[in-house]
């Protein structure tokens, strides 16, 4: 089938928001249940991929980790990814964690402080359901800090992100990218359903009056904040089912780089077999 990491990458350059196709299906030429059933067809494998990474880092002392950073406008799907996709494996073995508003306690530090508190340990899956990246979105659009203050930012996330591929975590960039007009649709949807008003703020409206701020953003994160160590993949998100495909591709691809391996037994395996039989 190919990479989809290739068809996704960014690889630097100047980055058009506006001009990408959100209902695109890059590296995808069938329809919606040809990619469910693929999708149902990598979990078993995916599952495999993350044991051995678990019994490799528990076993057999290896650092290898994965984090999945997940970026996007509010309902561009990053809760849904969480749910479809990171279902395929076992939760004993992920760690996930959503950022939200910084407490008082995490203000008082640097802004990367309360993201290395939630890396996940040597064989997990760390799962970021926003991130760091917020420090360099939200901080510039509503003016939380100063325009010196952000613009240095973007250095040091390339610094932190360099630490992590260093310390042998993969880390799998994804920014799901969905049109103004699609997050319209999928907040009428909250609206209209009473199951679904919890999900819905009435700051959600005002928020969107920001949207060609945030894109502007947005273009520089994933222009300053590509590296050969940690690129961004872009993900048309306005079909749902294709943004779960990609990024269930995304990361069996990336497992399947890391290649972990069950560990060997540090014991006498026939020796053992012959004791416990008499018991």
């Amino acid at each position: 089938m190919g990479s989809v990491r290739a068809a996704l990458r960014l690889h630097g350059g100047v980055v058009d928001l506006g001009g990408a196709d959100t209902r695109a299906t890059p590296h995808w030429t069938g329809g919606k249940h040809e990619a469910l059933a693929d999708i149902a067809a990598m979990e078993p494998r995916l599952a495999e991929l993350q044991e051995r990474l678990y019994a490799q880092a528990v076993a057999g002392g290896s650092r290898k980790r994965l984090l999945l950073v997940l970026q996007g406008m509010d309902t561009s799907g990053k809760g849904g990814v969480v749910k479809h996709v990171i279902g395929h494996f076992n939760p004993s073995g992920c760690h996930i964690h959503a950022f939200k508003t910084p407490t008082r306690d995490e203000l008082a530090h640097p802004f990367l402080w309360r993201v290395r508190h939630q890396l996940p340990a040597p064989g997990i899956i760390g799962i970021f359901d926003r991130s760091h990246y917020e420090d360099v979105l939200i901080a510039r659009v509503r003016g939380l800090v100063a325009r010196p203050v952000w613009a240095r930012r973007f250095g040091a996330i390339n610094r932190f992100e360099r630490t992590l591929h260093d310390d042998e975590v993969t880390v799998v960039k994804v920014f799901l990218h969905i049109s103004y007009a699609e997050q319209r649709e999928r907040l009428l949807k909250r609206l209209d359903n009473p199951d679904k008003h919890w999900k819905f703020a009435p700051g959600d409206i005002d928020e969107r009056a920001y949207w060609p701020d945030y894109e502007e953003a947005y273009e520089a994160v994933l222009h300053k904040c590509t590296t050969d160590t940690a690129p961004w993949y872009v993900v048309p998100s306005d079909r749902k089912w294709y943004r779960n495909w990609a990024v269930s591709r995304l990361l069996l691809e990336h497992l399947e780089d890391i290649d972990p391996q069950y560990p060997p037994a540090h014991f006498d395996v026939e020796a053992e077999r012959a004791r416990l039989l008499q018991t």
